[in-house]
C-alpha cells in the first residue's frame, strides 16, 4: 500500500497589525529604496489593471506631498512579462520606486486579494492600513492615515 503524505497548505495572508515581509528578501527587480524608520506604502499593481493606471497619478501627488516627511512608496508589479512592466513604467514615469515581482514570490507571500492593493506600513514595520482596490476616496483616506502615522513618535 502506498501512503501519500501532503503538507498542509499554509495561507500566509498579511493582515493589519502584522509585520510586512522584508522587501529585500523578495527577489524583486529594481532599485529598492531605503525604508528603515520610514512610513512605507507598498502598492501591488499590474500593467493590465485599469484601476492601477488611475492610482499612479494620485500616488505621484502623495509622494510629492509626503516624501520629504518620511513616506516611501514602493509600487510592486506582479506582471510576469518584464516588457509589460517596462511599458507601463515608461508611460506613467512615476516619481516613486517601482519594482517587478515577476516570479510572484512576494505577492504570494502577502496573499494580495485584488489589484491594486496597498499596504501602509508604520515605522515599526507593521501593517497599519490595507486598501483593496482603488476607489474615489482612496487617496483621501491614505492621506489621513499617513498623517496619523507621521504624527506618531516611535
Amino acid at each position: 500500500m502506498l501512503a501519500l503524505v501532503a503538507a498542509p497548505y499554509v495561507r500566509a495572508e498579511v493582515k493589519t497589525g502584522e509585520s510586512f515581509p522584508p522587501l529585500a528578501a523578495a527577489g524583486l527587480r529594481g532599485a529598492l529604496p531605503a525604508t528603515a524608520g520610514k512610513i512605507v506604502l507598498v502598492d501591488f499593481w499590474a500593467s493590465w489593471c485599469a484601476p492601477c493606471k488611475a492610482s499612479f497619478p494620485a500616488y505621484a501627488k502623495v509622494h510629492g506631498d509626503y516624501a520629504a516627511r518620511g513616506l516611501v512608496i514602493v509600487a510592486v508589479s506582479i506582471d510576469e512579462k518584464a516588457p509589460d512592466y517596462d511599458r507601463f513604467v515608461k508611460k506613467l514615469a512615476p516619481p516613486f520606486a517601482t519594482l517587478l515581482d515577476a516570479d510572484q514570490k512576494l505577492v504570494r507571500q502577502v496573499v494580495v486579494p485584488t489589484m491594486p492593493t496597498s499596504y501602509l506600513i508604520g515605522r515599526d514595520g507593521r501593517v497599519r492600513f490595507v486598501h483593496a482596490g482603488w476607489h474615489d476616496d482612496t487617496e483621501r483616506e491614505l492621506r489621513k492615515e499617513i498623517e496619523i502615522l507621521l504624527a506618531e513618535k516611535n
